[in-house]
């Protein structure tokens, strides 16, 4: 789950014991992981990517979704302002 704005509350929680315990979560791969935009890089491939496109700048929405687009295994989620999306991804994805 990225959200291009604030972050998910879970996020939050997660990170409130550390990048080091957070990023461990991540890497066990057997919950479902909340990431912030601009860390969307670093995560690892799922077969289901969501993306809440929640705020944030243009530029955040627009660099984020191309690397869920890739990271998505079998299916891409993306919520938010369809001319926004289909701007980035192009219309009907």
């Amino acid at each position: 789950m990225i959200t291009t704005g604030e972050h998910h509350p879970w996020a939050a929680h997660e990170l409130s014991f550390g990048e080091a315990a957070y990023w461990a979560q991540h890497d066990a791969g057997d919950d479902v992981f909340y990431a912030d935009a601009t860390v969307v890089s670093r995560a690892a491939s799922r077969p289901v990517v969501v993306v809440a496109v929640n705020g944030g700048s243009a530029a955040a929405a627009a660099e984020a979704l191309p690397l869920a687009h890739a990271r998505a295994g079998a299916l891409l989620i993306v919520c938010g302002d369809p001319q926004q999306i289909n701007s980035v991804l192009g219309a009907g994805v």
